[in-house]
């Protein structure tokens, strides 16, 4: 094991050649032991239809072991009597083939950025993976102190959403589907007459609205059995509740509206709260009345309350604490905000009715808002994305943070040059700080959230995947950004 002596999570052993190819090849032994990276110098000749294999046993090998793995082949040229050789070469990291120098390409060199603190992150988290029987071994300590280099390495900008248009099309597909599923067990477990959705005219509330119609199709129920309804108040503006009752017509569900302006303004009076006064309480008054709502009708109706609050609003505590954080069973909860957008486009685009897609398509252009403080005819006072920073930079955090345990320094380092050109470097360390900040602080809402499928690798359920004190201090994540 050459083991590196300033980067601990950089441990080197080696195959040779037709190793790999073994019923149980020397790498698992090497992994188990510690290894990292895997290289393997071979004279494997090429022959139609091997590349293929080989290509696959490298990447599943990587896969296998949750290691880098360095593979290179002979190169082209050094053919010898029956045999022709074609400097097939590949980096492989946990998987995902990286870089490949293919047959014949006559390319000389083949360089990749192979993420050891990511691999070992990988392993920490993998129940069954084996690492720290190196009885036997031999260590040889290697290398220089550590510089920032340049990387070759690219970061998706938006890692939850397929760049690929077949892969996202197919992607979103599967997730309205496993939604829907999900709901509709749900449903027929608990007896449920209806399922009752606060639908607002915003993203997240029509991705749960189409989640449970379908829902209710494959119980082969009838989309009236959906009971949709819209609460306006101080802050709703025209457009959205608008949106919101064209949807739930279109979709033929049970649509009902109830103005809420009233009983808020008397619950504020009750508790000697000024109406002139846009604060939290202000806010959070018509967040929490509309949830009594929800789930009062679903009383009367013999219903559960479906919650529409996406991932991003969860890891952010984007919500109301016993308002619209609360629900009966969650369908958004692991899908982020950058993907809710998608799959209600993908939806748009295949529902095969005109009038429903271009509510769809109204909706999907409305900026992202509360509407909890009232506003001129036309304007919208409170844009999300003003207070919070883009979704798409706390999406961006969320997935590398979640799914590769990057700490601050690497997020703001990858950030940078994911976006480099669209958001400064100060805008994007003040977006991280306060993802930090929020991530940490919110905890506790995260702790008691409702039931909810879980859709893909990053979810922050306390039953599943995500388990954390709602007291855990942000300091030291803060620190190392200032």
């Amino acid at each position: 094991l050459f083991c590196h002596d300033h980067l601990d999570e950089l441990t080197v052993a080696a195959e040779i050649c037709e190793d790999v190819w073994g019923q149980m090849p020397p790498s698992v032994s090497h992994c188990a032991a510690g290894a990292t990276v895997i290289v393997n110098l071979s004279a494997s000749n090429e022959l139609i239809g091997k590349a293929e294999y080989r290509r696959s046993l490298i990447s599943q090998n990587s896969a296998h072991n949750i290691c880098g793995y360095i593979y290179t082949s002979a190169g082209s040229g050094e053919s010898t009597t029956d045999l022709v050789f074609a400097g097939h070469s590949m980096i492989c990291e946990n998987g995902a083939m990286l870089a490949e120098k293919k047959p014949f390409s006559g390319e000389e060199m083949l360089t990749a950025d192979i993420d050891v603190k990511k691999l070992t992150f990988e392993r920490s988290k993998n129940n069954v993976f084996r690492c720290g029987d190196d009885a036997g071994y031999t260590k040889i300590s290697f290398g220089d102190e550590l510089t920032e280099t340049h990387l070759e390495r690219t970061f998706a900008r938006r890692p939850f959403v397929p760049e690929n248009d077949g892969i996202r099309g197919n992607r979103c597909g599967l997730i309205l589907d496993m939604q829907s599923v999900a709901l509709a067990k749900r449903l027929k477990h608990t007896g449920a007459k209806t399922a009752v959705v606060g639908i607002s005219g915003g993203l997240d509330s029509t991705l749960a609205l189409i989640v449970a119609v379908r829902a209710m199709e494959k119980l082969g129920r009838p989309a009236s059995d959906v009971l949709t309804v819209t609460m306006p108040c101080f802050g709703t503006g025209k457009r959205t509740r608008s949106n919101a009752e064209d949807l739930s017509l279109l979709l033929g569900t049970d649509f009902r509206c109830v103005d809420i302006a009233a009983a808020a303004e008397q619950h504020l009076h009750d508790i000697g709260h000024t109406l002139d006064n846009y604060d939290v309480t202000y806010e959070n008054a018509q967040a929490r009345e509309r949830t009594q709502v929800l789930m009062d009708i679903a009383n009367q109706t013999g219903g559960i309350v479906i919650g529409t609050g996406d991932l991003s609003e969860v890891a952010l505590g984007w919500s109301t604490y016993n308002g619209d954080h609360m629900s009966m069973y969650g369908v958004n909860c692991t899908v982020p905000k950058t993907l809710v957008r998608y799959v209600v486009r993908h939806y748009a685009d295949n529902c095969g009715n005109e009038k429903l897609a271009a509510v769809l398509c109204d909706i999907l252009d409305t900026p992202v808002s509360p509407e909890l403080v009232p506003s001129k005819p036309g304007e919208i006072n409170q844009r999300t994305e003003d207070i919070l920073g883009t979704y798409e930079l706390h999406d961006f955090f969320l997935y590398y943070m979640i799914r590769a345990g990057y700490s601050p320094e690497k997020l703001y380092r990858i950030a940078k040059l994911s976006f480099a050109g669209t958001y400064d470097d100060e805008y994007i360390k003040k977006t991280l700080r306060l993802f930090c900040r929020r991530f940490f602080a919110q905890q506790f809402k995260r702790s008691c959230i409702p039931d909810g499928v879980k859709v893909g690798t990053v979810a922050l359920s306390p039953r599943g995947d995500w388990r954390m004190s709602s007291d855990t201090s942000a300091a030291e994540w803060l620190a190392q950004l200032d």
